[in-house]
């Protein structure tokens, strides 16, 4: 079993920036892709971005692409999302996820991933 642990959210105006966190403890699969999506009240979870293990590959939603970054450090364990220039559209819960093995090619989908965090709730005030 895996736990990931999401931190790093809170309320921010609009402009504003933050940076999400996601640590993942228990048994992991070697070469795990990790995703981080968003879900809105009342609207279903979102795709926002994921990464490859190595980092080498990373795809990102087109509602923040250019705003966001997804990053990663295995050594530390984290998964990271800068978030620049936000939008009070961007307020949702953030949930960061892993998939079983290397990312595939459906990345954008939920089903993709295997484990997910609690969420941590990310505002922005206009």
């Amino acid at each position: 079993q895996v736990q990931l642990v999401e931190s790093g959210g809170g309320l921010v105006q609009a402009g504003g920036s933050l940076r999400l966190s996601c640590a993942a403890f228990g048994r992991t699969s070697s070469s795990y892709g990790m995703g981080w999506f968003r879900q809105a009240p009342g609207k279903e979870r979102e795709f926002v971005a994921a990464i490859s293990w190595s980092g080498d590959r990373t795809y990102y939603s087109d509602s923040v692409k250019g705003r966001f970054t997804i990053s990663r450090d295995n050594a530390k364990n984290p998964l990271y999302l800068q978030m620049h220039s936000l939008k009070p559209e961007d307020t949702a819960v953030y949930y960061c996820a892993t998939s079983r093995g290397r990312i595939p090619n459906t990345y954008y989908s939920t089903t993709a991933y295997a484990f997910w965090g609690q969420g941590t709730q990310v505002t922005v005030s206009s």
